[in-house]
C-alpha cells in the first residue's frame, strides 16, 4: 500500500487528525494542529516539567514536528499521538529538569491554609499531602514507566495511542499501567488521586 493509500485509509477512520504533511501548503495544516493540540500538549508538559519550561517545550515540539514532518506516517498514529511522542522525547532530554520539578513539588507543594470551615481546611491539607506523595512516587519511577503512566493519566491517551508514541504493543502498555498503578497504590494513602485510579484500557 502506498503512503497516499495508507493516508486515505487512516484518515477515513480518524477524521481530520491524520493529515498529509507532505503536501505543498503546510501553513494551514500546522496552524490547525497547533490550535487543536497545543493546549493539551502544554498541559502535559507543564505537569511533568513545570509551567516555566512548558511554553518553550511546546514551541520546540511543534518546531521539531515541522522539521521532521516527512517522518510522520498517518497509518501509524494520529497527529495528536505523534505530537505527544515528540513532547515525551523532549522530556527525556530534559529528564533532570523533570525529576527536579517533581522533587520540588514533593517538598514544597501547597499554599498556606486559611482559617475557615474545618472540613474544607482538612480537605485542602489532605490534597496537599497527596500531591506531595504522588510527586515523590513519580520521581522514583523508571523513565519508561513514568512515560506510560503520565501519557495515560495526564496526556489522556489510550493504550493504542501510547503504544504508537512509545513503539510498543498496546498490550504491553496495559500491562505496564496495571503494574505501575498497583505500585503507586501500594505506596499511596487510602485517598489516592482519582486521576490516576481510573484505568484507560480502551484501544
Amino acid at each position: 500500500m502506498t503512503r497516499a493509500e495508507r493516508y486515505a485509509a487512516a484518515g477515513a477512520a480518524d477524521g481530520d487528525d491524520r493529515p498529509d504533511l507532505c503536501g505543498p501548503d503546510l501553513q494551514p495544516i500546522f496552524q490547525s494542529l497547533f490550535d487543536r493540540h497545543a493546549r493539551d500538549v502544554r498541559r502535559y508538559l507543564a505537569s511533568r516539567a513545570g509551567p516555566g519550561a512548558a511554553d518553550d517545550l511546546v514551541g520546540e515540539t511543534f518546531l521539531i514536528a515541522l522539521q521532521h514532518r516527512a517522518s510522520y506516517d498517518p497509518a501509524r498514529a494520529s497527529a495528536r499521538a505523534w505530537l505527544f511522542g515528540i513532547a515525551t522525547n523532549l522530556l527525556r532530554q530534559h529528564a533532570r529538569a523533570e525529576i527536579r520539578y517533581l522533587r520540588m513539588t514533593a517538598r514544597d507543594h501547597g499554599t498556606p491554609v486559611a482559617h475557615g470551615h474545618a472540613d474544607r481546611v482538612a480537605d485542602q491539607v489532605d490534597a496537599q499531602v497527596r500531591v506531595r506523595e504522588l510527586a515523590a512516587a513519580l520521581a522514583g519511577l523508571a523513565p519508561g514507566d513514568r512515560d506510560v503512566l503520565l501519557l495515560s493519566s495526564w496526556g489522556e491517551l489510550d493504550a493504542s495511542e501510547i503504544g504508537a508514541v512509545l513503539g510498543i504493543p498496546a498490550g504491553t502498555v496495559r500491562s505496564r499501567l496495571h503494574r505501575v498503578r498497583r505500585l503507586l497504590r501500594a505506596r499511596a494513602t487510602p485517598k489516592a488521586p482519582p486521576s490516576l485510579e481510573g484505568e484507560r484500557d480502551d484501544d
